[in-house]
């Protein structure tokens, strides 16, 4: 077998080793075991893609571990999230304070720390992790199903609000990154058949309103955009492409996503969250540079995959 870099097999034995191992008994997988700002938390958002990673991989143990634990917290705090569902529903929107947040401790408790938490792309993501999982292994929903509910009653009643995106940013814009999680996650849930009618005809209407939103204000010269009104990309548009595959890959739109990206943002190998990105001098990201490869890879560019993979593992 021919590897994108002579260093993959190494890389991946030992990615593969240190993510299982720091894994938290509950399940969680920890943002990082020795940096002080995320020490102590996980990110549903963040941990869901670590999970498919993993399930891709073959840790199917780690991974249900890891959705047993988002479970365990989004039925921990039900009573807030139908307090949310509640204010929603009669016009008067919680604050975003006391809308769930982006991380919980490893525990699943809410975090003391002050941070920019609420962000809604997670809750999506790990509706379709969960449903990628499930299918690969060919598990049962039915261990998760009252927490996709729950999820599903969350992202149903607020999905349209301005919040902070994937950066921890912006929070007082529409994102479309934010928009295209929320939405492959509903659609998964709904395609996986595990909704009652009622939940159902919410997440249809919510997966066609972010469509129709997408389409009228997302989007600038063929291309997705960063945030809704706005003409600029970000790294992250292309997980909308794969592994979300929200947007197919052959599409126009896909295709021209890809192509914004690379232009605005891949230089020398990798690519950057955006260009006025100064978060730590503003460099490149191996985990963006691999969500390029993947949404080459689903247009059938494998040789523009392969080149993404080599420079994020060397």
């Amino acid at each position: 077998m021919a590897f994108a870099s002579p260093n993959l097999p190494a890389v991946l034995a030992h990615s593969r080793a240190l993510i299982t191992s720091l894994q938290a008994p509950g399940g969680a997988y920890p943002a990082s075991p020795t940096f002080s700002a995320y020490q102590g938390y996980s990110w549903f958002r963040d941990g869901a893609f670590i999970a498919d990673g993993v399930s891709a991989a073959g840790e199917a143990g780690s991974a249900s571990a890891f959705f047993d634990w988002c479970a365990a917290v989004v039925l921990r705090h039900r009573a807030r999230i139908e307090d949310v569902v509640s204010a929603a529903a009669a016009g008067a929107p919680v604050p975003g304070t006391a809308m769930l947040p982006a991380r919980f401790t490893l525990d699943g408790d809410l975090g003391q720390d002050e941070w920019w938490d609420f962000q809604l792309d997670g809750y999506g993501t790990w509706l379709w992790a969960v449903v990628e999982h499930a299918r690969r292994h060919g598990l049962d929903l039915g261990r998760w199903q009252p927490a996709i509910a729950l999820t599903v009653d969350y992202l149903t009643s607020s999905w349209q609000r301005p919040c902070y995106d994937w950066w921890e940013e912006h929070h007082e814009q529409v994102h479309v990154s934010t928009l295209g999680c929320i939405a492959a996650g509903l659609r998964a849930v709904l395609d996986a058949g595990v909704l009652d009618d009622s939940r159902g005809d919410a997440a249809r209407a919510a997966v066609a309103g972010i469509g129709d939103l997408l389409a009228s204000r997302g989007t600038a010269d063929g291309h997705l955009t960063k945030w809704l009104g706005s003409d600029a990309t970000d790294g992250s548009l292309t997980a909308l492409v794969a592994p979300l595959a929200l947007v197919p890959a052959t599409s126009d739109l896909g295709r021209a996503t890809v192509a914004a990206v690379e232009a605005d943002l891949l230089a020398g190998g990798g690519v950057y969250r955006f260009r006025a990105d100064t978060f730590y001098g503003g460099g490149r990201w191996p985990l963006l540079t691999c969500f390029l490869g993947l949404a080459r890879n689903a247009a059938g560019d494998r040789g523009g995959a392969l080149e993404c993979l080599a420079w994020a593992v060397d």
